[in-house]
């Protein structure tokens, strides 16, 4: 296991982007076929609204005195996605090295200004995050996620975040094929909204504890939770060693469907201030919890009250 992120720094945390996909298309009117965001780079006008959009994450991240990890905009440029889509393998990479290009553009400006800069690569699930997958083997998700990883591996990010995953094979072979590039990989498991756990079956502890056995020396760097409500993963958190592998929380505006809030048509907002304070609370009770940030539904004003809530909590 790579070693960067292995240790936290006591007094550090980090703050993420919120939910772009949800804020771009709703927000801004941009279309995300099959909920791709890397095609927007050859959109000037788009970008103009993600560059705004970024600049706003990064001014309450320093507003807070967070540390800033980074991250977009590739989450579907993997191969069956970017087959889907119309891209080559050569333009799925380009467009990789692209956005990641975007993302040290855009955080130049802040260097100095925030305690510490990371800069991820976003990786989804081969297949749909909100459906179970049960035909992806350890050994194919290794040889599939590897083409991406290798390009970010290129592209010089600091660390992976893998977003949205519930199936725990796919998450093994991910795990193997970011330390055979050599990558630190950070993954966020998306839950079910009526039972707390993987649309797979498995609960939090279950999977995490499979696949810090099954991958070894191999294993993530962290763990996390990401596009579900705090109501909607509280009941799945048990205090334990297991718990202290998860240190992510990027969680949804409001406690609904997943694909719901996808396709509402609208942004769904929920309470900025309630969400903060539910995320603030556990930050007080779980000191290692050290990164937090939002997904659908999220913007700049959630990550503020979440960012508030935790410098409380931690005061």
């Amino acid at each position: 296991m790579p070693a960067e992120f292995s240790n936290q720094q006591p007094g550090l945390n980090y703050l993420t982007e919120g939910g772009q996909e949800t804020e771009i298309m709703y927000k801004y009117g941009f279309d995300l076929p099959h909920f791709a965001m890397f095609p927007l780079l050859d959109n000037p006008l788009a970008m103009t609204e993600l560059r705004g959009m970024y600049g706003r994450y990064l001014d309450t991240a320093a507003r807070h005195g967070f540390g800033v990890i980074v991250g977009g905009l590739d989450y579907r440029a993997s191969p069956d996605w970017g087959s889907l889509l119309g891209y080559s393998s050569e333009a799925l990479a380009d467009f990789q090295l692209r956005a990641i290009g975007f993302l040290r553009d855009v955080t130049q400006p802040y260097e100095g200004q925030v305690p510490a800069l990371k800069i991820a690569g976003i990786v989804g699930p081969r297949g749909d995050a909100y459906e179970t997958n049960h035909t992806i083997t350890a050994d194919e998700s290794q040889d599939y996620h590897s083409e991406q990883l290798t390009t970010l591996a290129e592209a010089g990010v600091d660390l992976i975040q893998a977003m949205t995953f519930n199936g725990v094979p796919e998450v093994i072979g991910l795990s193997r094929a970011a330390a055979q590039v050599g990558l630190p990989l950070a993954v966020l498991f998306t839950l079910d909204h009526s039972t707390s756990r993987l649309n797979s079956g498995p609960s939090v502890k279950d999977a995490i504890e499979t696949i810090d056995a099954e991958t070894g020396e191999d294993r993530p760097a962290f763990y996390g939770i990401n596009c579900s409500h705090p109501f909607e993963f509280m009941p799945a958190i048990e205090p334990g060693s297991w718990f202290e592998r998860v240190r992510a929380l990027r969680p949804n505006a409001a406690m609904m469907d997943k694909i719901s809030l996808c396709t509402l048509g609208h942004l769904e907002m929920g309470d900025p201030a309630a969400l903060g304070e539910l995320v603030g609370g556990l930050a007080g009770r779980y000191p290692h919890l050290d990164v937090f940030g939002g997904c659908c539904g999220t913007w700049e004003t959630h990550l503020d009250e979440i960012a508030r809530n935790v410098s409380t909590a931690r005061a």
